[in-house]
């Protein structure tokens, strides 16, 4: 995957509104980009995270106090039993929800605080997301789902403008992943093991500086499994593709350079 990040234009973000969107982003139409200059560098990184909920008038606790660095290019899997945190964690990683106290940073810049706007630009472009259960539009064929994401960051006239080139680029991704026979299929025409293939290849149309997996094997047999570790494998070793992973499966998390465990929302062990 190629390690460039495109242009961000923040709009709608009073001057002054946001101290860490001027950091991120230079000035408003700069690109959001620190230049790393050692290999291996921090590319994620949390402090002190806390995150809690209320069933009623019960507060659960589901993280506390998590600190941990995610490298560039590695693979690191987070695992834990059923109510450890691993995918809340995973969900504040993606800024799909806000710690109640603590800090995310990527690429040194904070994102846990951005403006909702800023934090759907990171989401789009930056960041590669697949789930347990695909989340195919299906009303889409395969190739039009890929494309979703450039879609809806392009606007209806730029999308048009560059179709072809983006066109080009899913058919790509999805001959990569072993769907270039299954393009025109709808969700419902396509295996479990197909439509998470599918999901691979939409995570990556924007080429995005990292992937985060949420048990993208939790609903496969165990060699449709295999198939998906092994593309996930072939984009880190021979990409460089950063990969975030949560997993209750031991022998999948095995398959990271790194493993984080946590218990009872903290973090147990790093091996």
């Amino acid at each position: 995957m190629s390690s460039s990040m495109e242009s961000v234009s923040l709009q709608n973000i009073a001057p002054g509104q946001h101290a860490a969107v001027r950091k991120a982003h230079g000035d408003m139409s700069g690109n959001w980009k620190t230049h790393l200059t050692t290999p291996r560098a921090t590319l994620l990184e949390t402090s002190h995270l806390k995150k809690s909920y209320h069933r009623g008038q019960v507060e659960i606790q589901v993280l506390n106090d998590v600190n941990l660095q995610i490298k560039e290019n590695d693979w690191t899997s987070i695992v834990g039993q059923s109510g450890s945190g691993k995918s809340t964690l995973l969900h504040l990683l993606g800024t799909l929800d806000a710690p109640d106290q603590g800090a995310i940073h990527f690429e040194g810049n904070r994102i846990d605080d951005l403006p909702s706007r800023s934090r759907d630009i990171l989401r789009n472009r930056h960041f590669g997301m697949i789930f347990q259960f695909y989340h195919l539009l299906p009303e889409l064929n395969t190739l039009e789902n890929v494309l979703t994401p450039l879609m809806i960051s392009s606007g209806v006239l730029s999308y048009w403008l560059q179709k072809r080139h983006y066109t080009d680029r899913a058919k790509a991704l999805l001959e990569h992943v072993g769907l270039g026979h299954r393009m025109k299929h709808l969700p419902r025409e396509l295996s479990g093991g197909e439509m998470q293939r599918a999901a691979i290849a939409r995570s990556l149309i924007a080429e995005p500086r990292v992937l985060l997996a949420d048990e993208p094997t939790g609903n496969l047999d165990r060699k449709t499994g295999d198939d998906i570790l092994e593309i996930l494998r072939t984009l880190n070793r021979r990409e460089n593709l950063t990969i975030v992973m949560v997993t209750h499966d031991d022998a999948v998390a095995g398959q990271a350079d790194r493993i984080v465990r946590l218990a009872e929302g903290r973090v147990q062990e790093i091996t």
